[in-house]
């Protein structure tokens, strides 16, 4: 189901009201346990047993854990958590890319085997889910959290509605606390969610739908622009992208907030970042701190001298690009940051452990360039694609001429640079604003809600990151 559908207008209050008519803390959240089950099968019904077969492992990895003395049947019971995770997430996400790709080399060194035709089918929210689950058994196996006893919690926990699809990545030791707490209806919290959800649609239909016109027909026929049309697609699907995925992840807590829960921030103005390392500090925030916590620390993160951190950034970041998806588009991605985040590295150990020349406005814009040559390899169809991007950014195939119109149309982005300037000041306008001035904060909304309507479309386009 998406946000930005009628379907979801009306499931959603309905179950808001459901879930605060029902007398009981166990029954409302076995409510939100059957209606995200819901809301996960209007996409595809035959998917719940995947997310029921992920949680009952990592459930049952978890008593296991609880229950025994033994190190080694601790150490069992995560490896099995592990790869059954990753074993599901490989199979959907990754055997068609494999098998295409070994068929291409195959007919490459003159053993042609032809199509390989698998039919197999990438459930939506696979990649969030499974980090999500497997962030309970590694804590759970680290002592970092009490085990959950109820089953159900879990199961809720896996497969909460707001975020399940598109995250942000929830952690086992920031949900599960909260359901052993009777939740209380709270009018400013109800107030506030609301807002948020606003805010969210507004950002999605209003600025990255419309973004998307002006991308998609330059990627779509990237030989066949100039450097301004190519830029502005550039630029404008960098925008795209954070209104997108930024817009999902706002209705998402928005709504959580709405039920009396509370989910991570996924973003902390990207675009404002001074340097590559900054910028992963605020972009997909519950990500990049899972890769952090999970795979860069284990792999050794700093802590084994120079070469090995680079090898070890490289392979985070490397693994990172492929989360998002089977394709070397994705994997180019994640060695483009992970060797820009090992070359930062290398430069500030040269200059004594200073960041200094690297941040500023110069760094800033520095950093947003690099971010948007890099979101090329992200959003282009191929490699070809991308190097006919580029050969175009550079101006090889001259500036264009009724193209400036195309770059004319990024006035589109700038409501997301006057959002990116007052974040940092954000808490404290919206304590000035919500005590001493109520009346802008209400126009404010009626022009979120306003432009939501007005810029509607019957088919409402699907968040990109839900092919991830």
């Amino acid at each position: 189901m998406n946000f930005a559908t009628p379907e979801f207008l009306l499931f959603f209050p309905g179950l808001w009201l459901a879930h605060w008519l029902t007398p009981g803390h166990r029954p409302r959240k076995l409510l939100l346990l059957l209606g995200s089950y819901y809301f996960y099968a209007c996409w595809d019904w035959r998917f719940l047993g995947l997310i029921a077969l992920s949680t009952a492992i990592d459930y049952s990895a978890g008593r296991v854990m609880e229950r025994t003395g033994s190190a080694r049947l601790r150490r069992a019971a995560l490896v099995t958590s592990l790869l059954s995770n990753l074993g599901i997430l490989g199979f959907f996400k990754y055997a068609n890319f494999f098998a295409d790709s070994l068929a291409a080399l195959a007919d490459s060194i003159g053993f042609p085997v032809g199509p390989v035709e698998l039919g197999i089918i990438l459930p939506v929210g696979i990649s969030f889910y499974t980090f999500q689950s497997m962030s309970y058994t590694i804590d759970l196996y680290r002592g970092r959290i009490p085990p959950c006893r109820d089953p159900f919690d879990f199961a809720l926990f896996v497969s909460f509605f707001p975020q399940l699809v598109a995250g942000p990545i929830v952690r086992a030791s920031g949900f599960l606390p909260q359901l052993l707490v009777p939740r209380r209806f709270d009018p400013r919290e109800l107030g506030l969610g609301l807002e948020r959800i606003a805010r969210g649609l507004a950002k999605k239909v209003v600025l990255a739908d419309s973004l998307a016109m002006l991308v998609d027909p330059v990627f779509a026929a990237p030989g066949e622009f100039g450097a301004l049309a190519s830029w502005a697609a550039a630029i404008g699907f960098a925008l795209q992208l954070y209104c997108d995925f930024s817009a999902y992840s706002d209705i998402a807590i928005g709504a959580a907030q709405t039920l009396g829960y509370r989910l991570p921030e996924n973003f902390d103005s990207p675009y404002l970042a001074e340097s590559l390392t900054d910028f992963w500090r605020r972009w997909h925030r519950s990500l990049s701190s899972w890769l952090r916590d999970y795979l860069y620390i284990s792999l050794g993160g700093n802590r084994r001298g120079t070469w090995l951190t680079y090898r070890n950034l490289l392979i985070t970041m490397l693994l990172g690009g492929l989360w998002h998806g089977a394709a070397f588009t994705y994997i180019a991605w994640g060695a483009f940051h992970g060797a820009g985040l090992a070359i930062e590295r290398w430069l500030r150990e040269r200059r004594g452990g200073s960041d200094a020349p690297l941040l500023g406005a110069w760094g800033t814009l520095r950093t947003f360039v690099l971010v948007t040559i890099a979101f090329v390899i992200f959003r282009a169809g191929s490699m070809a694609d991308v190097a006919s991007m580029w050969e175009g950014m550079t101006g090889l195939r001259g500036l264009g001429g009724s193209e400036a119109l195309r770059w004319s149309a990024l006035w589109l982005c700038l409501p997301v640079f006057a959002t990116h300037a007052i974040r940092g000041h954000e808490e404290r306008l919206g304590r000035a604003v919500i005590s001493q001035n109520p009346l802008f904060r209400s126009v404010v909304l009626t022009g979120a809600i306003l432009g939501t309507i007005a810029f509607w479309r019957t088919e409402a386009s699907g968040f990109i990151y839900f092919q991830f």
